[in-house]
């Protein structure tokens, strides 16, 4: 199973794995840590991240960028429409009313959904984690900011599926942040809170989270933020104050131009980063437009002067999180400050001064998101062992369900009203499941929507679920149950619903029986609540008429009035017992702006297709660079490494051949297929590989002649030696030793003169591999004699029996010796034949050795 983090940002992507010995933020092929999160459409592939970002100067309107700012979002969002403004590509309003991209890709004109583009971002990112990981990536934690819609949430998912991933979880980033910051400290107190704020302004937005530490767990005590300060607003107040001024000084439009709109908000974000450093920068681009080299220099005060508009709207999150938390400036024990944005000075002068403390950056300020995501799933992964950490997580949106009612009696006329309840009040634990009962006689819907949108910007309906049809055995409305659902990535649905049709039998029903029901009764109440991460609160929904005297939520659920009916049959010997039978009802799902199953199916296969294209262009690129650098290569070669392996004639034909060959890679074979390269560099190698074989075997062929000349040298010197270690070797064996010694040094002496009477550009007679093949031969023979073991010495005979030695020939009479050393031993080497089940050398502690025979 995958371990791994992705924090997705505006500007780039961050990705961070688990490992044996803790989290590792991972290196992209360009060996940096993070990724450009964007996507450049090109006339035969896609380029992703670091490649797409070196095309977006060369290929701006067909570059995607700041997709965060777009998905699960309306056209005619007012943030969105204020957004499309400075981006340098097309967006359409599509027929559902969310924003299509407009891109040229493969020479035709495509439109694409930020899904779809986020999707990819998320496969050029598994990519990396698979490289690092050598492993397939499917289970992951997905960073997302803390004000995402629930459509957001789920186009972050649906995103995910494109790109083959399965998100564990969707983290809120601030709380990603709090756990990568609280799982390490050793020092949390067991009983007080610490508290401590994270100020989290990154490249689009600003977050503030507000989390309580104690020993082994982390509790969110409030959210807040503002969707539109970051880091990117203070580059585009620099990118308009030097529009203004180039405008003015140069009579240029640089808005006019979206080439030089983007090199100026590149230059405006570094100049940007130099003023957190410096009093006064310069800024100087070359040839920004119609051929102009434009100047210009910034104070850091006038900097400051020009955002005070932004500035201003910075204490309104932090102010807005006190109160939420219900504490007091002096309740906050420390501020961490992280996000891409936090670097300017302005902004950490304004925490200063509201928190009355020092803001700290003991956090890497890009990298926290992934590594608390990495870390949060490796909690919820099998696979790692994480010290024990609960996270309380808090979902920062009040949602409330809301239907249809109608009176009771249809003959009155009443007029249907709406109802609603407030389910999933602000700051409710995820995830969380409420089960709500519902008196119906038909099919009936159930709107999921936000309460409050103020701080939003988005439509306040959700889904909707129909829920039906069913039919109840009696003729007044059923009693239906609704299990409504906070998941954990903070995505709300209705999970089912269960008709609940309660029959009358009449059974005889003893006293003992009676104890034993009213027993279990109270045995099963509990399970209507859930474990303490999960949440159950059952709440009954009826019309307004039924709900006059207990409304809305507070309502308990009608069944515990039943126990006091069972109760009473203690006294009776027949009773009517109540069986209540439980049938699942459909329900229908409708999520307003969702992408539809089908629609996810067709994006998948899309996204397969464009992956296998731009694999097919990387391969042929790569065997294009293949042949152009064999063209090089070789060229040098023949008239330097290789002048003295080939004939003068054959070296100028092969010059010619490869000039001929790089002529046609800038000409003709520009836009050729991988196929096409790999014949021509097939084509180049059969002239060129005889030469390199020749260079290769010159090369190698004194090492493996001396390797041979070692191995019969040792065989030989091991088969003339009188040391004791081959006295058991036969003389016999020993001559065939040095024969196949004498055999190999002939052969080689013979090939090794006819070698030395070629010319270095003649092939070879001698080849290393035939070298190499005698020496396999030779030590195949030889080993197996050289190496025999020494026959294995008899164990000495008992001592309290001593043996005596037998006539010579004669076999070991049959006795207590037998039995001390039972079996046969091995044979010695002289030849000797003794009985199979006699002893060779039954003497040995009185005779040094066994008798030799006459032959």
């Amino acid at each position: 199973m995958s371990v791994v983090g992705f924090d997705f940002g505006n500007e780039s992507g961050i990705v961070a794995v688990a490992r044996q010995r803790g989290i590792d933020v991972v290196l992209n092929d360009e060996s940096k840590r993070e990724t450009p999160a964007l996507v450049c459409f090109g006339e035969k592939q896609r380029f992703i991240g670091t490649a797409g970002a070196a095309s977006a100067l060369m290929n701006p309107k067909n570059t995607i960028s700041q997709i965060k700012r777009l998905i699960g979002k309306q056209f005619s969002d007012p943030v969105l429409q204020r957004d499309i403004k400075s981006l340098p590509f097309a967006v359409s309003e599509g027929p559902d009313g969310y924003p299509l991209i407009h891109a040229r890709y493969l020479g035709e004109a495509n439109t694409f959904t930020p899904t779809q583009v986020l999707g990819m971002l998320f496969s050029d990112l598994k990519i990396i984690a698979e490289k690092n990981l050598n492993a397939a990536v499917v289970d992951c934690c997905i960073g997302i900011p803390v004000y995402f819609t629930d459509l957001q949430r789920r186009a972050v998912m649906d995103a995910a599926k494109i790109a083959g991933l399965n998100p564990l979880r969707l983290f809120h980033e601030t709380t990603a942040t709090a756990l990568a910051y609280g799982i390490y400290k050793t020092d949390l107190p067991e009983n007080d809170q610490l508290n401590v704020a994270f100020v989290d302004i990154g490249h689009a937005s600003m977050q503030v989270c507000i989390a309580g530490f104690k020993k082994g767990q982390l509790k969110i005590l409030a959210h807040s933020f503002d969707q539109s300060l970051g880091g990117r607003d203070f580059d585009e107040v620099l990118f308009h104050h030097f529009a203004a001024k180039f405008k003015e000084e140069y009579k240029i439009d640089v808005l006019r131009n979206a080439r030089a709109c983007l090199r100026l908000r590149t230059a405006c974000e570094k100049l940007k980063k130099m003023l957190s450093a410096n009093p006064v920068v310069p800024l100087n681009i070359e040839c920004l437009m119609e051929e102009k080299d434009v100047r210009g220099i910034i104070k850091r005060d006038e900097f400051e002067q020009i955002s005070i508009p932004i500035l201003e709207r910075v204490k309104g999150p932090l102010e807005k999180a006190l109160l939420d938390a219900q504490l007091s400036i002096e309740d906050i024990h420390t501020v961490e400050v992280v996000g891409s944005g936090s670097r300017v000075p302005a902004i950490i002068k304004i925490l200063t001064d509201f928190f009355k403390k020092e803001p700290r950056r003991t956090m890497n300020a890009s990298e926290c998101v992934a590594r608390g995501c990495a870390l949060q799933c490796a909690i919820l992964s099998p696979t790692f062992k994480v010290r024990e950490f609960q996270v309380n997580e808090s979902f920062p949106f009040s949602i409330s369900l809301s239907w249809k009612g109608s009176g009771p009696d249809a003959q009155n006329g009443a007029a249907e009203n709406n109802q609603n309840t407030l389910v999933f009040p602000k700051g409710n634990p995820i995830p969380s499941i409420k089960a709500l009962t519902f008196y119906r006689s038909g099919t009936f819907s159930v709107d999921v929507q936000y309460a409050d949108v103020s701080d939003l910007q988005a439509p306040a309906k959700i889904s909707t679920y129909t829920i039906g049809p069913f039919q109840s055995v009696k003729s007044e409305r059923a009693k239906l149950k609704v299990k409504a659902r906070l998941n954990l990535h903070g995505i709300v649905s209705v999970d089912s619903a269960t008709l609940l049709e309660e029959e009358e039998i009449e059974v005889p029903v003893t006293k003992e029986q009676t104890k034993e029901a009213a027993k279990m009764e109270t045995d099963e109440a509990p399970r209507n609540v859930a474990p303490p991460s999960t949440k159950e609160t059952d709440v009954s929904m009826q019309d307004a008429k039924d709900t006059a005297d207990a409304p809305g939520a507070e309502n308990v659920v009608p069944e515990s009035a039943e126990m006091p009916v069972q109760m009473e049959t203690d006294a009776k010997a027949d009773a009517k017992k109540i069986k209540v039978r439980k049938t699942n009802i459909p329900v229908t799902e409708l999520v307003y702006g969702g992408m539809p199953p089908n629609e996810v199916q067709k994006a998948i296969e899309k996204e397969f297709e464009m992956a296998l294209q731009d694999r097919v262009m990387e391969e042929t690129k790569d065997k294009k660079n293949a042949v152009e650098a064999y063209v090089y290569d070789m060229r040098n070669k023949l008239n330097d490494k290789y002048h003295e392996f080939v004939t003068e004639s054959e070296r100028e034909a092969f010059i010619a051949r490869l000039q001929e060959v790089e002529d046609w890679l800038y000409e003709d074979g520009e836009d050729e297929t991988k196929g096409v390269y790999i014949a021509k560099l097939e084509e180049l190698k059969k002239q060129g590989d005889p030469i390199e074989e020749r260079v290769k075997e010159h090369a190698e062929r004194g090492t493996v002649v001396d390797q041979l000349a070692y191995c019969v040298n040792s065989y030989r010197e091991a088969a003339a030696s009188n040391d004791a270690k081959f006295e058991h070797i036969d003389l016999a064996d020993k001559q065939k030793v040095l024969n196949e010694c004498v055999e190999a040094e002939a052969w080689l002496r013979e090939k090794k003169q006819q070698q030395d009477l070629l010319p270095k550009y003649a092939n070879p007679v001698l080849l290393s591999a035939d070298v190499r093949r005698k020496a396999e031969a030779v030590d195949r023979y030889c080993r197996p004699i050289m190496t025999k073991p020494k026959p294995a010495p008899a164990k000495p005979a008992a001592p309290e029996t001593p043996p005596t030695p037998p006539p010579q020939g004669s076999e070991q009479p049959q006795g207590g010796d037998a039995n001390a050393n039972p079996g046969p031993t091995e044979n010695p080497a002289d030849g000797n034949n003794e009985a199979p089940q006699a002893s060779t050398e039954p003497m040995e502690t009185d005779k040094p050795e066994a008798p030799q025979s006459s032959a």
